[in-house]
């Protein structure tokens, strides 16, 4: 344990005071840019008190980038992709710890691996999978002559095709996996005590059965501080929905829909009624973060298992 000295609490101190100094600072910025009218805000230096316009720029805002729609689209997606994410993960690690055998580590290190590979890196494999999902399955069944037996026998020709393009599978599906999950869950799961596994085997209970009833009430705390994660990330996901809509109507997100604020070139610079819709799309977000706290903190730091 660190001895405690007045030093290093002062350092202690003045490193946090400067952390939330640098994390406020520039959502304080946002209120209340976003809080001013259009003269407030070109003024330079701006003022650092907020004005009274603020609700009449989240009006403009709101209608002008058409955000009703676009908050539902992206809460769609974000839960989609947070479930996804913490099921596959618990399945993924449940198989890898409580089943013996032989390549399973050899997966875990492979799911492992693909945290040195971000979307942006693999966007275009990816999309390319998005634009017809059961191409691996046409590949293999070509590669080994069977569309070629078919069509010779049937005279029908083999095509599978899944477009996942401008719709919710495609925003959600792509992004399910999560290396970060498995790997989190594989970590509380190895402290499992083997004298419960065997106590539930004695029970008479199955594979799914003990991670249903056992498994997933223990990992409760884990769950919510991955899934606090998750939809924070995937709420704030730019690049992948801009790449597969071309319906932004319909699918559009509010993280694209932000750019509709941004003033044109040759535009009227209202920053104004920019920041107030950048207040109205980080607010779902904060919320959630903000709710499950308590939770996210015990996850990450809890040693009760």
């Amino acid at each position: 344990m660190i001895e405690r000295s007045p030093f290093f609490d002062f350092v202690s101190y003045a490193a946090m005071i400067l952390g939330l100094f640098l994390v406020l600072v520039p959502f304080w910025i946002t209120f209340v840019a976003g809080s001013m009218s259009l003269p407030e805000v070109a003024r330079v230096p701006i003022s650092m008190l907020p004005s009274g316009h603020l609700f009449e720029n989240i009006q403009t805002a709101w209608v002008r980038a058409d955000l009703g729609p676009k908050m539902v689209n992206s809460l769609i997606v974000a839960s989609g992709v947070t479930i996804g994410k913490i099921t596959l993960a618990a399945l993924s690690a449940f198989s890898i710890v409580f089943f013996n055998y032989r390549a399973r580590m050899l997966c875990f290190w492979l799911i492992f691996i693909t945290l040195m590979l971000p979307l942006e890196v693999r966007i275009v494999p990816t999309y390319s999978i998005a634009a017809n999902a059961l191409l691996p399955f046409q590949f293999l069944l070509d590669t080994l002559g069977i569309t070629w037996l078919i069509e010779t026998v049937s005279g029908i020709r083999v095509g599978l095709e899944w477009n996942l393009l401008n719709s919710y599978t495609g925003l959600i599906l792509p992004l399910v996996a999560t290396a970060t999950g498995t790997f989190l869950y594989r970590q509380f799961f190895m402290t499992i005590p083997d004298e419960l596994v065997e106590a539930s085997k004695m029970d008479g209970s199955g594979p799914l059965r003990f991670f249903w009833d056992v498994l997933l009430p223990l990992s409760r705390t884990n769950m919510l501080a991955l899934a606090t994660i998750m939809f924070v990330s995937s709420w704030n996901q730019y690049l992948w929905p801009l790449l597969i809509t071309t319906d932004r109507t319909n699918y559009g997100t509010v993280v694209m829909q932000l750019k509709a604020l941004i003033p044109a070139q040759n535009g009227t610079p209202d920053w104004n009624v920019t920041m107030a819709g950048a207040l109205i799309i980080m607010l779902p977000p904060l919320l959630v973060v903000a709710l499950m706290q308590r939770w996210f903190v015990r996850g990450l730091i809890s040693r009760d298992k």
